[in-house]
């Protein structure tokens, strides 16, 4: 049976560029006939896969590379006690079999691979007793001794779960494609949103006090904004690509649910210091189908002296009454983590807030008892 979570996130960020085009400038969007501040899904994915490595062990977690070759050449020198050159010829036979395009520079593909740490080491194990008699053969005789090495098996199971809830497309072997369990929208603001120019300048320490001339000049583009975020997770989708195991797929949304809401891009960074924790955050548990409640901020939200936030929250706390009335889309859980005061009367949509950590363990219950009924 089919289930969602789906993800909504309102959080305010000060003067930024979180996520800057080709020329640096913040990126953007039209909607609702004006133009908002966007981050793109992309972004916003790569900090939340870059989080896990502070919820789990790194090890078990995946790597996106086009140094594939590179990385089994390491742990096969490593556990094999082979010399580099040795090391990267029997790397380099054992993925021949995966037949991906090789990049341009040498050892690697041609486009970025995803694929788990474990799975490597699971590589090594199914050659390192026979390593020291690999490296002692030619180029020819090696490339028949590995062709029973279980390459496109060892990566197309046990996937790590970052890989389980992004996905994968592997363009040479569609057999090794993951469908992905989670979908990032971009984050847009709430509100029409303008850029803005910092010019900036930056002495030189060891000018002489008469010298006050600037030692550089510039300038950098940033947004301030509300932003919308939402994400939504199929977890009949993420149990099957964890091999059905339940446990695994439990602790793979929590981590999602934690590096989703907590994460932020690091774009400037140090010039804006601008990471804050978010506003609203409400997640539903569907058994229908996601609902991207985006439609709450089609006509743009205006601050009329009282800011943007508590509107922001008020329409979508009154969206998710509309497409649950009108629609019928009714969600199996609804639990929220917000300040009472933003939603006013519109509070009752949202449910009672609770604290964050309560909110996860709430939902990820939820999540392990329908799964259990619904295998």
């Amino acid at each position: 049976m089919r289930t969602y979570v789906d993800v909504h996130v309102l959080q305010t960020v000060p003067p930024s560029n979180l996520n800057r085009d080709d020329a640096g400038t913040p990126k953007q969007a039209i909607y609702g006939g004006v133009k908002r501040a966007r981050v793109s899904s992309q972004a916003w994915k790569r900090a939340t896969r870059t989080a896990f490595a502070d919820l789990v062990d790194p090890a078990t977690l995946g790597t996106r590379t086009k140094k594939i070759s590179a990385l089994l050449a390491e742990r096969i020198a490593s556990r094999g006690g082979l010399g580099p050159d040795d090391a990267a010829r029997v790397a380099t036979s054992v993925l021949s079999d995966l037949g991906i395009k090789p990049g341009k520079k040498a050892a690697e593909t041609a486009y970025l691979l995803f694929f788990g740490r474990p799975q490597l080491e699971r590589l090594v194990d199914a050659i390192e007793a026979d390593l020291p008699r690999l490296a002692g053969l030619d180029d020819a005789a090696l490339a028949e001794a590995v062709k029973g090495v279980p390459v496109r098996e060892t990566l197309g199971t046990g996937h790590p779960i970052d890989v389980a809830l992004f996905g994968r497309m592997v363009a040479d072997l569609p057999g090794l494609n993951v469908d992905a369990a989670t979908q990032v929208a971009h984050a847009l603001s709430t509100h029409a949103a303008d850029v803005e120019y910092d010019y900036f300048t930056a002495v030189d320490d060891e000018n002489p006090k008469e010298d006050t001339g600037a030692g550089m000049i510039g300038t950098v583009e940033f947004q301030s904004a509300t932003l919308y975020r939402f994400a939504t997770v199929g977890l009949h989708q993420l149990l099957d690509n964890l091999g059905g195991d339940l446990d695994a797929a439990v602790e793979a949304l929590r981590v999602f649910l934690v590096a989703f809401t907590t994460s932020m891009p690091t774009g400037h960074g140090n010039s804006f210091a601008h990471r804050t924790v978010p506003n609203l955050l409400t997640v539903t548990v569907r058994a229908d189908q996601p609902v991207n409640l985006v439609s709450a901020f089609e006509k743009p939200v205006t601050a009329n002296g009282h800011g943007l936030l508590a509107r922001s929250v008020a329409e979508f706390a009154a969206e998710l009454d509309r497409t649950t009335t009108r629609w019928g889309l009714h969600p199996e859980l609804t639990v929220s983590t917000y300040d009472t005061a933003d939603a006013g009367d519109k509070a009752a949509a949202l449910g009672g807030s609770v604290p964050f950590p309560q909110l996860v363990d709430t939902v990820t219950t939820a999540a392990r008892d329908r799964l259990a009924t619904t295998r």
